[in-house]
């Protein structure tokens, strides 16, 4: 799955610092992470000046509010495809340099050239008020309705969301460290089960949850989005004297954030997955099904250094228009890495 690839990638090139100028796999590592990194930030900027584009036209009155709507919507899609593709090559490369390095192709890193670095490394990054993590998140995933979860139309273990992305982290005061804005883009992915061998019919506005008259391995739904959330951060971090000098760092103790997300859905999706004769069928089917095209929510986290437990609660509700309102929560695990 392209999210623990990256995921793993990050993780492994983020572990260490910048080595010499040798051609070592720690140094190569961190350069596919950059990479990976400067990826979603350039989208981000050309997808903002896109939109802001379309904004004036709407402005302009050369187009009306459910064509800049539209616009946007395509605008963040093809941003979002591109995102998928450019760091699928850098998976690849990465893939090259771990089986480089299994193959021992690779120099091994000088202990003291190492250690010189990362020292280095940890002093700069200490003294920087902004710095940035990656972003991977995963749990289960459900919906409210009338104020409960309890006694869901979707199985509580087999509904998960996944997402993923990089934020800045920017340390509020200058001599103090314990508040900080936590701010980035991420891709959300959020999937549904239904229980009872149902799934999705849409009728005109409404989107109901319908019993399949053959039976169904599986039924999924699943809807991604393009989000932007801010946290305000209490990290609880000691800030440290190093040679007269107060340096700050991050992620090294507990830390609780408290925030919220707006965002764009890419797209929507329902697979069911069915036996018909002698053959095993997958049918995907792609709609708007009624899915809110914006989405905004609170969220939350409390945590120890990179890992966390998340909560995100979506205010307003998955379907538009349907009879019965219903939000979507999530409740997992996650992790920044710096």
């Amino acid at each position: 799955m392209k999210n623990q690839i990256i995921y793993a990638a990050l993780l492994l090139a983020l572990l260490v610092s910048k080595v010499s100028a040798q051609e070592t796999f720690e140094a190569k590592a961190h350069t596919i992470a950059d990479k990976i990194e400067n990826i979603s930030k350039e989208e981000k900027a050309f997808l903002k000046a896109e939109i802001e584009a379309v904004n004036k036209e709407l402005e302009a009155g050369t187009i009306n509010k459910e064509q800049a709507d539209d616009k946007k919507m395509k605008l963040a899609e093809v941003r979002s495809k591109n995102i998928e593709t450019r760091i699928g090559k850098a998976q690849d490369e990465l893939k090259d340099l771990v089986q480089q390095k299994v193959d021992g192709k690779l120099k091994e890193n000088k202990s003291n050239s190492f250690s010189f670095n990362f020292i280095k490394d940890t002093v700069k990054r200490a003294e920087r008020r902004t710095t940035s993590q990656f972003l991977f998140a995963a749990g289960v995933n459900n919906l409210v309705t009338k104020g409960a979860v309890a006694n869901s139309d979707y199985r509580y273990w087999g509904s998960h969301f996944y997402e993923w992305g990089v934020t800045g982290n920017t340390r509020l005061f200058k001599n103090d460290n314990l508040l900080h804005l936590k701010y980035g883009i991420s891709l959300m992915y959020n999937n549904l089960r239904p229980t009872d061998n149902r799934y999705f019919v849409v009728n005109g506005n409404q989107t109901d949850l319908v019993n399949n008259t053959t039976h169904l391995k599986d039924s999924r739904f699943r809807n991604v989005f393009i989000s932007v959330p801010v946290h305000l951060e209490f990290d609880f971090t000691n800030a440290k004297d190093k040679e007269e000098k107060k340096t700050f760092r991050t992620h090294e103790s507990v830390r609780i954030g408290i925030g919220g997300y707006a965002g764009l859905r890419l797209k929507s999706k329902q697979i069911l997955e069915f036996d018909e004769g002698s053959r095993d069928v997958t049918q995907r089917t792609k709609g708007n099904y009624n899915v809110n095209n914006f989405i905004y929510g609170v969220s939350t986290y409390i945590g120890y250094k990179e890992t966390s437990i998340y909560l995100k609660y979506d205010l307003n509700p998955l379907f538009k228009d349907n009879a019965i309102k219903q939000n979507n929560i999530s409740l997992g695990v996650r992790f920044d890495l710096n």
